[in-house]
């Protein structure tokens, strides 16, 4: 697949569990979970007969992730990448890529050390040892150095250093050079790099907190990728998919003899294995997804693999660990519960395609510092770069923070009340979307209908979607959305869009969902034009509006999403079957039964329900059960007419341990007749099914029934 060449690898945060999952959240403060009493070398499998390792999946932990969509926190400074790490003396120690550091008017070089003081908002630093000082080239020519990651272990500072092609897509070589001095002179083996051919070439480490002071075990981890640092723009070598892991005691860091890898695990509770062998070695996390495949103008870079150099945070408040990675338009966040996994997806914060603006901005060499790490966890700061080589339109080439704030998610049976207002203006509710070109999503649940947003991203993209995430499960049977600006280029859905919760971190369709007034799934929908979509009362911990956008540009726009659980009886008038009777509707007895569909037999709209019979069958019932509450009195009616045999017509509830039914006498004039009843909810009682129906005694006995209704 043919790609640009320009440089900018925008930054995607894989952290800890993807943005669309939640469990039982995190808050233990136990420590790491790294004990390891598998040996080193014992009983590992060839690598080749090893089962094949899966994409990972969308994270069950997660609740909600907000992340800025542009810097928050800028310092004087020139260059990028700054894997950075927290010493025992205090400072933060971070390496810089092609700049001046923190001296402005110094000189340039590929490499660079830095020490940085203070706290966001108020970050200064001092320029420590660079170029040559730092470390060597081992490459010939058409490669320079790149600082990949970097661990404190006390007062001791390990750097990953790599060679990078001039053109950023192929790393051939890497090593570990060792500072114990505060980053002023740096030592390594002059022997030869320690990893070559293009194996484990892009290293990271995992971030333990100041000078390691979480690690239980003695260990530094080193995650690492083969071929290149991200995507290989024009396929020299493979893209990378898999992230590899490595230990090694912490006094023995630039012992290449002292190494172990990640060879897979064992056992019902998935401990690890580990070799000395470089060709044991088995992914920890393994991501194929690419994104951005089509473009718009597929003379800009496209078709990216995710997984990238970046860093992995241990959130010691949360006991996660946290990847961070990215791509040219997006940030990547992956979680899990050790450092070799299980890692599941988090987060896929997608800034469109270039070029950008002030309001936002994507980034590369995603990391996220411990030293800035809020006491419980949940407020982080993430650290990227937008090159000025490339046609961004917004260059962010200096030390640069965002914030990055998590909420895990709440495992407990979700405690909405029916009719208890707009879910998505609850305290603790994310909005999300495929992205938005405006960079902020807070007129989606803001009241209003004044604000447009869309996503027209330059993608040629098959999805797109609206709505929110909540840290806990919700209750909802209702979404009510305005469509945006509708113009040539966009702004609508292909088809009619469906809503999608989230559970367990997936989504999937809401079942038995009406649409009123019908989408029409093309250009003339009109801006700002109100749908409510009904269904069965579901639970998740995120709602979506999704769909195929529309228009030459494939995009779409909303100005307003709301979801609500309230009572409320769903389809009443039939309008949303199609064929027989379905969706929140079931239908209990041995008649034939289904759904008119020409508007000659309906009381109001083009639908009416139909049940037929010669049989003495007895009850023959339509049903719909729904949440109430306890105690409350419900009026509910329905517009009915019958054949002249039918003595009987049945309205009304059933429940756990006893049923409210009133009969009346059928309709022999064949002419729709409203017919109602009140029912008391016992105080015990939360749910009940709706009945509406007839006796079937013998003789041609038909029902034909609309608009049924369910009030307080």
């Amino acid at each position: 697949m043919p790609r640009t060449t320009h440089v900018l690898a925008a930054v995607l945060v894989a952290g800890s569990a993807v943005i669309a999952s939640m469990s039982s959240g995190g808050g233990a403060a136990s420590g790491p979970d790294t004990r390891d009493p598998a040996s080193a070398d014992a009983g590992i499998p060839d690598a080749a007969s090893a089962d094949p390792i899966q994409d990972a999946p969308p994270s069950a932990w997660a609740g909600t992730l907000r992340m800025d969509p542009h810097e928050r926190h800028g310092t004087a400074s020139d260059g990028d990448l700054w894997p950075s790490c927290w010493s025992d003396d205090g400072s933060l120690y971070a390496a810089w890529g092609d700049g001046k550091g923190f001296d402005l008017d110094g000189e340039f070089s590929d490499i660079g050390v830095a020490r940085i003081e203070g706290e966001p908002g108020n970050l200064r630093g001092v320029n420590l040892a660079q170029g040559d000082e730092v470390g060597p080239i081992w490459a010939e020519s058409g490669y320079n150095r790149k600082p990949t990651g970097m661990v404190c272990v006390g007062d001791t500072i390990h750097l990953a250093v790599q060679d990078l092609a001039l053109d950023f897509n192929d790393v051939p070589n890497a090593t570990i050079v060792t500072s114990t001095d505060g980053g002023r002179t740096w030592t390594w083996d002059e022997s030869g790099p320690m990893f070559d051919d293009h194996t484990f070439t892009t290293m990271w480490f995992a971030d333990f907190g100041q000078g390691g002071e979480w690690s239980e075990d003695g260990y530094v981890y080193v995650y690492g990728l083969d071929n290149n640092w991200r995507d290989s723009f024009n396929d020299r070598v493979q893209d990378p998919t898999n992230v590899y892991l490595a230990r090694v005691p912490e006094d023995r860091v630039a012992d290449r003899r002292a190494w172990q890898f990640y060879a897979g695990s064992k056992g019902a509770d998935a401990k690890p294995r580990w070799s000395k062998k470089i060709d044991d070695r088995r992914p920890v996390l393994h991501d194929s997804r690419r994104v951005y495949q089509q473009m718009l103008n597929p003379d800009i870079v496209h078709d990216m693999t995710v997984l990238s150099q970046g860093h992995v945070l241990y959130n010691k408040p949360l006991d996660r660990y946290l990847y961070t990675s990215w791509t040219e338009y997006t940030l990547e966040m992956y979680e899990s519960p050790t450092p070799w996994g299980p890692w599941s997806r988090m987060e896929s914060h997608d800034f469109g395609g270039y070029p950008w603006g002030p309001e936002q901005h994507a980034g590369y060499g995603a990391t996220i510092p411990s030293k800035f790490l809020s006491d419980d966890g949940r407020t982080m700061m993430l650290q990227s770069n937008v090159c000025p080589c490339a046609p961004s339109g917004t260059p962010v080439y200096r030390y640069s923070l965002r914030q990055v704030e998590l909420v895990p998610g709440r495992d407990v049976e979700p405690s909405n009340p029916l009719d208890g207002g707009n879910l998505a203006t609850d305290p603790g509710t994310v909005a999300v979307s495929k992205s938005v070109r405006q960079g902020d999503l807070g007129a989606l649940n803001d009241g209003a209908t004044d604000v447009s947003l869309d996503d027209s991203d330059e993608e040629l993209k098959r999805d797109s979607w609206w709505g929110y995430t909540w840290p806990e499960p919700k209750r909802m049977n209702r979404v009510v959305y305005t469509t945006g600006e509708i113009q040539d280029g966009g702004g609508w859905f292909l088809g009619r869009p469906r809503v999608q919760v989230r559970q367990d971190g997936h989504w999937v369709d809401v079942a038995g969902q009406v649409t009123d007034p019908v989408y029409p799934g093309r250009e003339s929908v009109g801006s700002t034009k109100r749908f409510t979509v009904t269904f069965p009362e579901t639970v998740g911990d995120g709602v979506r509006v999704i769909g195929v956008p529309g228009g030459d540009l494939a995009y779409s726009s909303m100005s307003e999403v709301e979801v609500y659980d309230d009572l409320a009886l769903i389809d009443g008038g039939f309008e949303g079957q199609t064929g027989g009777v379905g969706g929140a509707w079931t239908f209990v007895g041995g008649a034939a039964h289904g759904i008119d569909g020409n508007g000659n037999h309906s009381h109001s709209g083009a639908k009416n329900a139909w049940v037929r019979t010669s049989e003495p069958l007895g009850p023959q019932l339509l049903t719909q059960t729904l949440r109430v509450e306890p105690g409350e009195t419900l009026d509910l009616s329905a517009w009915v007419r019958t054949s002249d045999v039918v003595e009987t017509v049945r309205l009304g509830v059933r429940y756990d341990g006893g049923e409210q039914i009133e009969t009346f006498a059928g309709v022999p004039e064949w002419t729709y007749t409203r017919r109602a009843t009140s029912v008391t909810v016992p105080d015990d009682v939360t749910e009940v099914t709706v009945v509406v129906g007839y006796d079937a005694d013998g003789g041609d006995a038909i029902l034909q029934v609309d608009d049924v209704a369910l009030t307080r």
